[in-house]
């Protein structure tokens, strides 16, 4: 009797739902700053230079650690001085899974340590000075203002050099008596 009423609940359910619509909301991390612009939709970079990949949805990087691919929050500690900005990132367009690695080997080979491969603009650039994009943008502004505030300065320092020399014109008029 139990199982019937299940059945019944279920059969309404399951009808009353096929008229309705279903909202799941997937929380997908989000791309680092020093990942590679323009490409929001995938899930890995491998890093050539430590030989890892980075998992953008759990924000992790995954490496092996002795004999077993761990997933840590950070790099290992003998890559604690890596430049994240400056490293080359391949990214994994054409996988799908939860095991980027499998393809490690081939990756290895691929893209060895200090492989370079076309030009990649980081979604928060960074230049070989340590400057973020929105800190390059902040000084870039600050400059221009300084520039132009240079130009107000030399423009009305040009046009004060003819005036304040009055004496220096007037010279000769006025008296003459020292003069035979």
């Amino acid at each position: 009797m139990k199982a019937l009423k299940l059945i019944i609940i279920a059969i309404f359910l399951f009808s009353g739902a096929s008229q309705a619509q279903l909202s799941i909301n997937v929380h997908i991390g989000s791309p680092p700053q020093w990942g590679p612009a323009g490409y929001s939709d995938v899930r890995y970079y491998y890093l050539p230079d430590v030989e890892a990949y980075y998992d953008i949805h759990n924000s992790t990087f995954i490496y092996i650690e002795g004999r077993n691919w761990v997933h840590r929050k950070y790099l290992p500690s003998r890559y604690r001085n890596y430049d994240l900005y400056n490293g080359y990132k391949v990214v994994m367009s054409d996988y799908r899974g939860n095991t980027p690695y499998i393809h490690y080997k081939d990756y290895k080979t691929k893209y060895a340590k200090g492989y370079r491969g076309h030009f990649q603009e980081n979604i928060g650039r960074r230049n070989d000075n340590g400057y973020s994009n929105q800190r390059r943008i902040q000084e870039n502004h600050s400059n221009r203002v300084v520039q132009v505030n240079n130009k107000k300065n030399n423009n009305e320092s040009k046009r004060n050099e003819g005036h304040g020399n009055e004496g220096k014109r007037n010279e000769g008029h006025g008296n003459d008596k020292g003069r035979k």
